[in-house]
């Protein structure tokens, strides 16, 4: 990798779904240039009006056209596509690693991964330094695929940065709503917890990433205060004033096996190493705090 590095920032997102979105928008307003690759012809039409440059992810099955990328060398890539359920390959390294190979002025990756890297721990503490012991496969494959970015990071010369996401919720998606749909469960499991985080703070420790100097490094992003389910939805209704849910034990929740396997492990996620080296603040510190902030702003 050539050590000159681009003084324009280039941001490439693979995925610009639900948690990247904000990262976009805050790079943008910065002054970025920010590229992002789409599918779906109607998602790509969506990005140009937000005034992204849309690329379709069809292009990396070949060769990429230059006058794509020519305008202003990428310098940051961020990618949230999940590995492949059929063969566990990442599909972003699957068809782009010979592109990303090729860029010479790429200053940082960023990759977001889960806390089902960690496997269960009968809901004790676990933080960076924890041995990943992933017991579902989606864990196995997610902790194959942080490896196979941290490595790309040493190859280009780029600092890597790997965030361990707990329960992402925000506008549109949390407890609130699921109490207003009439929806809610309180499903109860002995013991179990979940850690959450709010998208605004995922993109707050993404932006603090990019655009700082911490080498490369993991980081859990969750929030202070892991809970039972059962008592996030009980404080939604009791914030809504509705009808609390009775416990449904977990044998009697039917639920799909994709919901059972949520809680097949169980963990508190320490989320300091974030806050030290990344000067990470959270706005939602907890579900109490984040849900009380989120229906007084009506940013639910």
């Amino acid at each position: 990798m050539s050590s000159q590095k681009t003084h324009t920032k280039h941001l490439f997102v693979f995925g610009p779904g639900y948690s990247a979105q904000p990262f976009m928008a805050r790079a943008k307003a910065a002054g970025w240039m920010v590229s992002a690759t789409y599918r779906k012809t109607e998602d790509g039409e969506t990005l140009a009006a937000s005034n992204y440059n849309p690329v379709p992810f069809s292009d990396f099955a070949g060769n990429p056209s230059e006058q794509v990328y020519a305008e202003t060398p990428v310098s940051h890539i961020l990618t949230s596509v999940p590995p492949s359920r059929t063969d566990g390959a990442d599909p972003v390294l699957s068809a782009a690693y010979s592109w990303l190979e090729q860029q010479s002025h790429i200053e940082w990756l960023g990759y977001l991964s889960s806390t089902n890297v960690y496997g269960d721990h009968g809901g004790a503490w676990v933080d960076e330094n924890t041995t990943p012991t992933p017991s579902l496969e989606r864990g196995k494959r997610r902790l194959a695929a942080e490896n196979a970015w941290l490595n790309l990071g040493q190859i280009l010369g780029a600092r890597a940065h790997v965030f361990r996401l707990a329960g992402i919720y925000g506008p549109g998606k949390n407890a609130l709503q699921t109490v207003k749909s009439g929806k809610a469960k309180r499903v109860f499991k002995e013991g179990q917890v979940f850690g959450r985080i709010h998208r605004d703070d995922i993109c707050e420790a993404l932006w603090l990433a990019a655009s700082g100097e911490a080498g490369s490094d993991v980081f859990n992003l969750s929030d202070n205060l892991p809970a039972p389910p059962q008592d996030v939805i009980a404080e939604a209704a009791n914030l809504l004033g509705a009808p609390c849910p009775e416990l449904t034990p977990i044998e009697e929740a039917n639920l799909s096996p994709m919901g059972e396997s949520f809680y097949a492990e169980n963990k508190r996620v320490r989320n300091a190493r974030a806050k030290e080296r990344l000067g990470w603040t959270l706005q939602y510190a907890d579900y109490k705090t984040a849900l009380a902030k989120m229906l007084e702003e009506d940013t639910y």
